[in-house]
């Protein structure tokens, strides 16, 4: 793999960082700006938003410089907002830093997928993209656990400082590292828009927002469940995370290297485990180590998705792939955020901490029902296109 598959991965590694390290930092925050809980969690929903939004806006005013180049910006925008909320003085200065970073991540995995898949042979693009993906995956494994232990050690205000640090390092590496790719000839944002009348683009968004839905509606409540029902003492939840990062590192890597060669069966086979063992999770988290294994098992399922449906998008929207590309990104947000509701609704109702598993298992049921119909229209297409080839090239006798 090429050493600018390596400066990718750096700058996912800081992003993944900043998304959701906050969350095992919010008491503090919400101590030093006197906020309650719930005010201080705007700062994940905030962030959040700015992905959904950032993602297309900041491509499609990145259509006119080099690919590199709005890398390289995109990871000066990063480090900005990191710096911004290390230092805010007030609640509001820190959520705009929030936003400001939030709107570098979308555009960021974007246009990073498609440096990433150009930099290889067409065969080895999911795994390129799953290379850069690993960054992401590492930072719940290794920065998470890392920053909120400096903040909660040192301040939470270092831990943003270190995350801006690790952008200054990514933003060295895409300069130093990644080649300079000129957009395709003729391509204009029109033509970046024109990918999303192509029915196959929005089944893979849709497989994305219900697929990785189904994983955050168990992960998002996974403290109390794991502290309420499996009975982990609440200084265990830490090491639980890494290992549902770990879990995700390997279906990343996985996931990169069969959809290079079976894509649509990676996906069947990823969401529909991904079902089942979410639907088992009601049982298993009532006991420690089952709970254990498959909070690893949804991690490893959930991210062996990420590569197949980013290439998925990338080979449908091929010519002008770049704005489909940070929109599927903005969609792995969208289903984050429609997942928690969903649990939060279910809890509300009084059903427990394991009902949302099953709003969890019905997301990627549902997601597998697409990647079902999807098959199904692009082998339909494919018979029709081979019928009008057949019908033009036969001679007629008379």
């Amino acid at each position: 793999m090429p050493l600018a598959l390596l400066a990718l991965a750096i700058g996912a590694f800081g992003i993944g960082t900043t998304e959701f390290v906050i969350m095992g930092l919010l008491p503090e925050v919400a101590s030093e700006y006197g906020v309650t809980i719930p005010t201080a969690g705007h700062l994940v929903s905030g962030y959040a938003l700015g992905v959904v939004l950032g993602a297309p806006v900041m491509t499609v005013l990145g259509t006119r410089v080099s690919r590199k180049r709005m890398l390289m910006l995109l990871m000066g925008l990063f480090i900005a907002g990191n710096v911004v909320s290390a230092l805010a003085p007030t609640f509001g200065l820190m959520l705009t830093g929030r936003v400001v970073a939030s709107l570098a991540h979308g555009a960021f995995f974007g246009i990073g997928s498609v440096v990433a898949a150009g930099l290889v042979a067409p065969h080895k693009r999911a795994g390129a993209i799953a290379m850069m993906f690993t960054g992401l995956t590492l930072a719940n494994v290794v920065g998470v656990p890392l920053g909120t232990y400096v903040g909660q050690t040192t301040g939470w205000r270092a831990t943003f400082l270190l995350v801006a640090g690790l952008g200054v390092v990514g933003l060295a590496g895409v300069a130093r590292l990644v080649p300079e790719q000129p957009r395709p000839k003729g391509v204009r944002i029109r033509h970046e828009v024109a990918a999303f009348r192509n029915v196959q683009v929005l089944l893979a968004m849709g497989m994305t927002v219900l697929g990785f839905g189904g994983v955050f509606a168990a992960i998002t409540y996974i403290t109390p469940m794991m502290t309420r029902t499996a009975g982990f003492a609440d200084s265990s939840v830490t090491w639980l995370l890494v290992l549902l990062g770990l879990g995700m590192v390997v279906g990343n890597l996985v996931g990169g290297r069969y959809a290079d060669r079976h894509l649509m069966a990676m996906l069947y086979v990823s969401l529909g485990a991904l079902s089942v063992v979410l639907a088992l999770f009601t049982l298993t988290a009532h006991d420690k180590t089952a709970a254990a294994v498959t909070l690893f098992l949804i991690g490893a399922l959930g991210f062996a998705t990420v590569p197949p449906l980013q290439k998925r998008v990338l080979d449908q929207a091929s010519g002008a792939p770049t704005l489909a590309s940070a929109v599927n990104i903005g969609a792995f947000n969208l289903g984050n955020a429609l997942a928690a509701w969903l649990g939060g609704l279910v809890i509300g109702a009084g059903l427990g901490y394991t009902a949302p598993n099953w709003v969890g298992a019905a997301l990627a049921a549902s997601a597998l029902l697409l990647a079902v119909l999807s098959h199904t229209l692009e082998r339909r297409d494919a018979r029709g296109s081979d019928v009008a080839t057949t019908d033009t090239t036969t001679p007629t006798l008379v």
